[in-house]
């Protein structure tokens, strides 16, 4: 999809399992056993999964879900994974991975981008708030088509 410096986006695939298991243990989360299992699982519900990589494993992962809800006309994509690895942070690779998931949402006919924030979550917070979302019950909304 998008490509800055050697860093590529792209969709990922089952055989991306062992650098997404590493990107997440390295990032402190729990990595399952059975990822391209679950990758697998994701693309058959029609989830998108971008990966952002540079030199070796990936660097950051992005997954996103479109839903039609009742209070909006067109689809939401709801994203449910958005990661940096430590040492690729602060150097733009998660606004890079917002983009093309803004792009590939807006492909898909979304109009609204939704990221939910918990409590520990005070870096994904300020993150939000620096690439233009605004605050919205537990979570972040920016609009994918220009407000009129």
């Amino acid at each position: 999809m998008a490509s800055r410096y050697g860093l590529e986006i792209r969709a990922a695939d089952s055989v991306d399992a062992p650098g997404i298991t590493e990107l997440l243990q390295a990032a402190g989360l729990l990595a399952a056993a059975a990822l391209a299992a679950r990758l697998e699982r994701l693309k058959a519900e029609r989830a998108t999964i971008l990966l952002a990589i540079e030199w070796g494993p990936p660097s950051g992962l992005i997954v996103f879900h479109a839903r039609q809800t009742l209070l909006a006309d067109l689809p939401c994509a709801f994203v449910s994974t958005l990661v940096v690895g430590p040492d690729a942070r602060r150097r733009g690779i998660g606004r890079l991975l917002l983009k093309a998931a803004s792009q590939a949402a807006r492909s898909a006919g979304c109009g609204e981008l939704h990221i939910s924030v918990t409590e520990g979550q005070a870096g994904l917070r300020a993150f939000c708030q620096a690439t233009g979302f605004d605050e919205q019950d537990a979570g972040f909304v920016r609009p994918l088509r220009k407000r009129n």
